[in-house]
């Protein structure tokens, strides 16, 4: 529906705003202040070996990643994160059996697939090849589209082909996790087995609260409202009864509804359907991590740590990984477009559905965060 021209202009203005950063210093400029200081409200631009710092990892991902690994990454931390992972899974699957609101056919789907979960953990076991890329000395905007011709080369060489199973979709130095449900894969690069997520020299209980809530948090990905309509073997499949699928809609809607009456501001709030995924993941990976942590005390009493018990600094582990100010422009559009919620949000509105969190802070009907206990939404 549109003349030739038009597509000729779109195509040439996301060429030039893609490789804005390696063309002229003027275009750098205006690309940092349309993205940066017009939408997020950064004031001043990264200095210079910062945004080269960047630019190499999103294009030489891995090759960075391999130094990153050898500099930051202890065999320790891995063993540790396998062990905290199967602790996660019993535990995931010991609350699956318990739901009074699945029936056991659902139940045993269920299981199914949890056992089917594949886990990554640091690195890849084989780093992506490069030696077909080649890099020169001409300029950075010959480099960084010969990285694009070559990464596009790359993709479309693998079709028709068997599935990589051992690819990842993440850069080591990468400061997040993700579950993939067409791979039903859970993936933990190492640069977020890092403190605060994950310490060695911590305790379990700040290590349950960050990290163990953080593999919660990918394993209830896979029964959050997307994740759930995949099976074990990641194809898209109603696995579900249908009373067991509107049983678990129900509770979900009752998550929507808490999400929906947060205001960070006076004309906007949060809204509980577009982070409704990321909720559920919170919300059951906190809860699976406190039940995971309770059973590592073997039954003996935690210790208390300046003047905090174990479950207080469960708590606050957890509130520790969320620590974060937003200028007002980028939670403004954090609010319209990040599926994720403000991370005040995404921890008190959490633990107030976590019976633990009132009895380790003393909470009563007093404090704004109350909740009645019937009205505490329970899914995984």
């Amino acid at each position: 529906s549109h003349d030739l021209a038009a597509w000729k202009a779109y195509f040439q203005f996301h060429s030039i705003d893609a490789y804005a950063s390696v063309l002229t210093e003027d275009l750098e400029r205006r690309h940092f202040e349309f993205h940066d200081k017009t939408i997020s409200g950064i004031d001043e631009q990264q200095p210079m070996w910062k945004r080269a710092v960047d630019l190499t990892g999103s294009v030489l991902g891995e090759v960075v990643g391999q130094l990153y690994v050898e500099k930051h990454f202890a065999p320790e931390a891995k063993r540790r994160m396998n062990e905290l992972v199967e602790n996660l899974k019993r535990v995931f699957a010991e609350r699956i059996e318990s739901r009074d609101w699945m029936r056991e056919g659902t139940k045993k789907q269920a299981l199914t697939k949890l056992g089917k979960f594949h886990t990554k953990i640091g690195y890849p076991d084989e780093w992506k090849d490069y030696t077909k890329l080649e890099i020169t000395d001409e300029s950075p905007a010959t480099n960084l589209i010969a990285a694009s011709i070559f990464e596009t080369e790359r993709q479309l060489a693998k079709l028709g082909g068997p599935i990589d199973r051992n690819e990842w979709h993440m850069t080591p130095q990468t400061i997040n996790a993700y579950y993939n449900p067409t791979m039903n894969e859970i993936v933990f690069p190492a640069a977020i087995l890092q403190p605060p997520f994950f310490n060695l020299a911590a305790d379990d209980a700040v290590n349950y609260g960050g990290i163990g809530a953080v593999i919660g948090h990918e394993l209830s990905h896979g029964f959050d409202d997307k994740g759930s309509k995949y099976d074990g073997d990641g194809n898209l499949v109603n696995w579900w009864t249908p009373k067991d699928r509107e049983e678990f809609e129900k509770r979900a809607s009752g998550l929507v509804d808490q999400y929906n009456e947060f205001k960070p501001f006076e004309d906007m709030n949060v809204n509980g359907e577009l982070t409704l995924g990321e909720n559920i993941g919170d919300l059951g990976g906190l809860s699976v991590a406190y039940e995971a942590y309770r059973l590592s005390l073997e039954g003996e009493p935690a210790k208390v740590i300046d003047n905090l018990t174990g479950d207080q600094r469960f708590f606050l582990g957890w509130a520790q990984i969320w620590r974060r100010l937003y200028r007002e422009p980028e939670l403004r559009k954090r609010l319209i477009t990040d599926p994720h919620s403000p991370s005040e949000y995404r921890v008190n509105g959490i633990v107030r559905n976590m019976d633990a969190w009132y009895t380790a802070f003393r909470i009563d009907e007093t404090d704004p965060l109350y909740i009645a206990p019937d009205e505490r939404i329970r899914i995984w």
